[in-house]
């Protein structure tokens, strides 16, 4: 396809003490398509990144980066096959998914806490550093590097509980209960920094998506291509998004000849709020400012169930979810409804 970027990088053969000039060794390539450039333009500004060990005659690992759409569909946009998971092949693969994909500012990766992914995210003339883009940890491998520390259902839920909460005081709610059980839990997430596994201070950036997905991308995208050779391996990614496209634009083109406005993963949610949204009063606080008062009551109005204070200007909600998933919550929702 015209436009395509495959960057092939080799190996010289050595002889004893001399160097053969007319062989080379396949060392790495990266390779991505056109369609997967354009594509990521209109995906939420976040990528994850994971690799996959290939089986057979060959071996060596597949890097992978993943986007996420408006409607929560997984895409890969960007691939490497090189000799291993170490700091020289993840710089190879992160700078030629900056240059040739990712160039947007402020973008976010979410990864595993691969110490050679560190040392390549933080090379001075990587792109990676913020505040041209961030890193955040997947919550599947933040879980599973806890429990080789500390063992039992419950100190694992209130781990995963803490991470997923939307404010500040729900994280505070499960952190205690960790330190109630054992104060070396909270040492140990301590030791990372806030802003990469938690979603209240992740400023956003993870539109609620809290782990890398790499299973789900390999087992339905590339399923079948882990034992392939290099020639054929890449011209599997390539029928294979060439199919995955078609299927995604013959949908999008459906929702909107048929006057949708919004993806239909928000449609869902908006319509479940809608729903949810019941036996609430809306008191303006501010107009000015547009800030308003949400409070939720018994069906019989008797009783209060607590209220949140929403911001249209600053598009947050007391509850979190407004600010952490970028679409509205269910006071939102109703505060729309009523007004």
């Amino acid at each position: 396809m015209e436009g395509s970027i495959a960057l092939l990088k080799t190996s010289p053969v050595r002889v004893g003490d001399q160097v053969d000039e007319d062989r080379v060794y396949f060392h790495r390539m990266f390779w991505t398509f056109p369609p997967c450039i354009e594509a990521f333009r209109h995906c939420k500004p976040l990528v994850s990144i994971d690799g996959t060990h290939l089986y057979g005659k060959y071996g060596g690992t597949l890097l992978l980066a993943i986007a996420q759409d408006g409607n929560s569909n997984i895409l890969p946009v960007a691939f490497a096959l090189v000799e291993g998971e170490n700091a020289e092949s993840w710089s190879y693969f992160l700078s030629n998914l900056r240059r040739h994909v990712t160039p947007q500012e402020g973008i976010l990766m979410i990864s595993d806490r691969h110490n050679d992914i560190k040392a390549a995210l933080e090379s001075p003339d990587s792109g990676w550093q913020p505040p041209h883009a961030y890193r955040a940890f997947c919550t599947r491998h933040v879980d599973a590097n806890f429990a080789l520390t500390f063992k039992g259902r419950d100190a694992r839920r209130c781990l995963v509980n803490a991470v997923y909460a939307k404010t500040e005081a729900k994280f505070d709610y499960w952190f205690d209960i960790m330190r109630t059980e054992n104060p070396a839990m909270c040492d140990w997430a301590n030791r990372m920094e806030y802003e990469r596994w938690t979603q209240h201070k992740d400023g956003g950036r993870r539109y609620g998506h809290m782990t890398t997905n790499i299973s789900e991308c390999v087992n339905s995208v590339l399923k079948g291509t882990r034992n392939l050779p290099v020639t054929s391996l890449v011209k599997s990614t390539y029928l294979r998004l060439a199919e995955l496209f078609v299927v995604r634009g013959q949908t999008a083109e459906a929702q909107l000849g048929s006057g949708h406005r919004f993806s239909q993963a928000v449609v869902k949610a908006i319509e479940r709020n809608l729903k949810d949204s019941r036996c609430f009063t809306v008191t303006v606080f501010d107009r000015h400012h547009l800030d308003y008062i949400v409070a939720k009551t018994t069906p019989t109005g008797k009783f209060s169930l607590g209220s949140y204070r929403v911001s249209l200007r600053d598009r947050t909600c007391d509850c979190g979810y407004f600010q952490a998933l970028d679409y509205p919550c269910i006071s939102l929702r109703d505060l729309v409804r009523l007004y």
